[in-house]
């Protein structure tokens, strides 16, 4: 007897639209890409030859092997762009920094963070070694925000020996239930490194803190 044909396969079901909370989570992966390259300061003309590379490796079938030589002119392209951008933040500081130091009201830390009172506590100040609790907004010279505690939806905790110099000097200047503008030289912030890829090397940072509590 004939061995019975076999049944006809089932039709793969069509691809289900993508929910609400995976376009997000996608959307996602987009800006970690973004945070990744932010380094090379990428012009329309060379962010679209970026996105043609994504496109051919996830495909398997890149134009050009991803090979050392490759790599070693991805790490000079970076580091190059990297000087551009570390000169930008040198030569915009001392304006600005004489700018915010102009402020009315504005005082200076020992080693020269400006802290611009924009509403008194009525508290006790943090000594060196106090830990605190806080909410702030950090923003470059150009006004671009690189971290929020607000955006989180959580304040931050943490001991203020241990944090960069500029915050350990300027939470001191100010009272629990206060909320200052302050301003970090980049010799007491992140220095010449910076904190890539969204903190530039020399750059100036200026926080809005609001010092909630001195912990216990």
């Amino acid at each position: 007897a004939e061995t019975p044909a076999a049944p006809p396969a089932k039709p793969a079901a069509p691809a289900a639209p993508a929910k609400a909370d995976d376009e997000k989570a996608f959307y996602g992966v987009g800006l970690a890409l973004a945070q990744n390259v932010e380094i090379f300061a990428l012009t329309p003309a060379e962010l679209e030859t970026v996105v043609k590379g994504l496109r051919d490796g996830v495909a398997h079938k890149p134009k050009y092997p991803m090979d050392e030589k490759l790599n070693a002119a991805i790490q000079e392209l970076a580091r190059s762009r990297k000087a551009v951008a570390d000169k930008k933040q040198a030569d915009a500081s001392p304006a600005y920094l004489a700018k915010m130091a102009a402020e009315k009201g504005a005082k200076k830390s020992p080693s020269g963070a400006i802290v611009i009172s924009q509403k008194e506590g009525a508290g006790a100040s943090p000594g060196a070694k106090d830990k605190v609790k806080v909410n702030y907004a950090g923003t470059l010279i150009d006004g671009k925000e690189f971290d929020s505690s607000y955006k989180r939806g959580q304040p931050v905790e943490f001991p203020l020996d241990q944090v960069v110099k500029c915050w350990t000097e300027a939470l001191q200047m100010m009272k629990v239930g206060g909320k200052a503008k302050v301003v970090c030289p980049s010799d007491i912030a992140y220095g010449p490194n910076g904190r890539p890829p969204v903190i530039p090397g020399n750059a100036v940072l200026t926080f809005e803190i609001e010092l909630l509590e001195i912990v216990k």
